[in-house]
């Protein structure tokens, strides 16, 4: 057999883009690919769901010529690190992070945005895993085996940048939701990353990611997250994310998919850019939510 050949395998098919521990369970060793998709501290501890491979957004599937932290590689350099991680375009995938949901959903929206539907995130992540008895590999997530197929097929309007979050800004049918802390948000309390302005962009809404879970990283039902969205959007039903750097922004875009909404994009940059010194407009207190 080929390097690229692909053994048969069973085909599995996520009814949603959130799936429970005991789905998952039922699964493992049906041709499911699990990438693990922490970050920060959590990147790399060995503790791995069995098989488990690094979707790792500290490094290769970040674009690190950008002077943002997090931002989106280009189509070739997501197909190469995809690939080097065996993945195929028929494959299923879920991904977790050990924090519950919080990066997850970042490596979720980042497939989608390159073309890949048969994703879906672990309800509750590694925590939620583990609660339910589930076997833990002692090692962090790797992979060696042979290169995947995988082609990335860049969907236009799923990542954004700057100048079309400042039309939507302008735009009276669109929203711009923002997950950092409500004290960031209203500029009380100091950005993690050193440089940048304090507040938000001026008629952006607060809406926490932390708000559409439920404790230990479960996210809420859709008729919550449906209530959640309203409050912070309106009637409005075109939705644009941001947050830190992009990565709990795509919480906001889960939640707003869960909650029924269709029209949706993450600002790449998030804070990391419009925060820096510039030009683009500033405000602070509290929420410019309707």
């Amino acid at each position: 057999m080929s390097a690229t050949t692909r053994p048969e395998r069973t085909t599995v098919e996520p009814a949603g883009p959130l799936v429970d521990a005991e789905w998952v369970a039922g699964r493992l060793g049906e041709g499911l690919v699990l990438f693990d998709a922490s970050v920060g501290a959590r990147r790399g501890a060995a503790a791995r769901i069995p098989g488990a491979r690094p979707f790792d957004l500290d490094g290769d599937l970040s674009d690190h010529t950008s002077a943002v932290p997090h931002t989106m590689p280009g189509a070739a350099e997501f197909t190469e690190a995809l690939r080097t991680l065996g993945l195929h375009d028929t494959d299923t995938v879920v991904v977790y992070d050990a924090q519950g949901i919080y990066s997850s959903a970042r490596a979720w929206w980042m497939l989608r945005a390159m073309g890949f539907d048969r994703v879906a995130v672990l309800d509750g992540g590694l925590p939620a895993w583990t609660a339910a008895g589930h076997p833990v590999e002692a090692e962090p997530a790797a992979y060696d085996g042979p290169r995947g197929t995988f082609t990335a097929r860049p969907r236009p309007g799923l990542i954004v940048d700057a100048d079309t979050v400042a039309a939507a800004l302008a735009d009276p049918r669109a929203a711009v939701l923002d997950a950092r802390t409500r004290e960031r948000y209203a500029g009380t309390a100091p950005e993690p990353r050193p440089g940048l302005r304090g507040g938000h962009m001026p008629g952006s809404a607060s809406l926490p990611f932390g708000e559409l879970q439920r404790d230990g990283g479960v996210m809420r039902p859709a008729q919550e997250l449906r209530t959640a969205f309203k409050a912070a959007a309106g009637d409005r039903e075109r939705l644009y994310f941001s947050c830190g750097s992009g990565v709990t922004a795509c919480v906001l875009a889960l939640g707003a998919t869960l909650a029924g909404y269709r029209e949706l994009a993450v600002y790449d940059g998030s804070w990391s850019e419009w925060g820096l010194p510039s030009q683009r407009p500033v405000a602070t207190g509290g929420s410019d939510s309707p």
